[in-house]
């Protein structure tokens, strides 16, 4: 069984986080060549009986979506990772568990990510919806762009509003949930929940039983029953750099997080790579809009975070997206996979040069970094301003916040 590629996903409540704000943060490691876009899909209304086409099976739309944000390998439908309108955050991690993960094809755990955002206003309701949904389609399928073999894994998710978190584990259609309301969560590519949970599938421990994994008889401990049995639980370097803190973490503080490759938080090794990040702020005071920042590229210590904002006219940002091979996309047609087209978008492009210049670490290299830098602090200053201003938000002001940081990125690189 190949190992689960080593995301990690975070969040913070006030008083650990500043200024009644909730953190979220989510570095998404994949394939080290694999492209990630950064998509806006606007809400909106669907006839009756119609169908949604996920990755790979169709399944029953809802009436309405919500508008959502969202970071995804290009050749996918889902999310890694993403927000919606409601200020609803949702990440998900592939987890390697006792019970291997199907290899036919269902909904993967990166659509459920995406179903959660466009059907619920919270993250309870998105949660409740991910595990109906996985209980009627189940979960399965291979996780990367690969012809030669079928990578599937288990699923766990890191669920975020204004008011609490949820973080949900899954096996096949079995799960558990522990909700959090204080302090800091780390989940990483292994199962995590223990004793504490707060909401289970009806069959959960009827199911463990039935398996020979749980006798009944000691208290019931998720990670304990449902990992594998050479799994040394520990999700600690996640967990070590957002508990080890001293200050109030703000979304520099998760930034930091995200770049720190020491931890092993910010994957650079033979097969994987952060391929994109995201931090979100969600202020606890409804007045206050809802701040994401994505980079849309990998590497997130060499690559800018660029905030966007939820409003009803969100200019769309072609450059940060793939190209579209529509029906003929490998991906789409099987056998699957049968060739790689290219994927990049102009901000990847663009970003390529930059991540040559930087790595060859000479001085251009250093000014490079430190200029990016720079721009990006421009952005988390004027975001600070939004937040702490009494003034209610200009929505003709941040409409093509997201365009414009993209555009200037890339006119910068060039």
């Amino acid at each position: 069984m190949a190992g689960a590629p080593p995301s990690y996903c975070f969040v913070a409540f006030p008083p650990r986080a500043k200024d009644g704000l909730v953190v979220f943060g989510k570095n998404s490691a994949r394939p080290r060549d694999e492209v990630q876009e950064v998509v806006y899909f606007p809400a909106a209304d669907h006839e009756p009986e119609s169908k949604v086409e996920c990755t790979y099976i169709s399944i029953d739309q809802v009436p309405r979506t919500h508008a959502i944000v969202i970071s995804r390998p290009a050749w996918l439908w889902g999310a890694e990772m993403g927000a919606n309108e409601h200020g609803v955050c949702i990440a998900n991690e592939a987890i390697n568990a006792r019970e291997p993960a199907a290899e036919t094809e269902a909904l993967l755990g990166m659509d459920l990510v995406r179903l959660g955002l466009e059907r619920g206003t919270t993250a309870k309701e998105a949660l409740d919806v991910i595990v109906s949904l996985l209980e009627e389609h189940g979960q399965g399928g291979n996780y990367y762009e690969d012809a030669n073999s079928c990578h599937s894994f288990q699923s766990a998710y890191l669920l975020v509003d204004r008011d609490e978190a949820w973080a949900l584990e899954t096996v096949g259609k079995y799960w558990a949930a522990e909700k959090i309301t204080e302090g800091v969560k780390c989940i990483c590519n292994q199962l995590s929940l223990t004793t504490k949970m707060d909401a289970e599938h009806p069959d959960l421990r009827t199911y463990a039983q039935s398996q020979g994994w749980w006798m009944g008889e000691d208290e019931f401990n998720f990670s304990q029953v449902f990992s594998p049995a050479d799994d040394h639980l520990d999700c600690c370097a996640g967990k070590d750099s957002l508990e080890k803190q001293e200050e109030s973490i703000t979304v520099q503080t998760m930034i930091n997080i995200l770049r720190d490759k020491a931890s092993g938080v910010c994957i650079d090794s033979e097969s994987f790579l952060t391929t994109a990040s995201i931090v979100s702020v969600l202020p606890q005071n409804r007045s206050s809009p809802c701040i994401h920042y994505f980079t849309g590229t990998p590497d997130p210590s060499r690559s800018i975070f660029k905030p966007f904002i939820f409003v009803d006219d969100v200019k769309l940002v072609p450059k940060a997206q793939s190209p579209c091979f529509g029906d003929d996309d490998p991906a789409k047609k099987e056998p699957r996979f049968q060739e790689k087209p290219d994927r990049r978008h102009e901000l990847y492009k663009a970003h390529e040069w930059a991540r040559a210049v930087i790595e060859s670490d000479q001085e251009q290299g250093r000014t490079l970094r430190k200029t990016m830098l720079e721009l990006e602090k421009q952005g988390l200053e004027a975001m600070e301003e939004i937040l702490s201003s009494p003034d209610p938000l200009d929505p003709a002001e941040v409409g093509d916040l997201f365009y414009d940081c993209v555009d200037t990125e890339i006119k910068f690189f060039k």
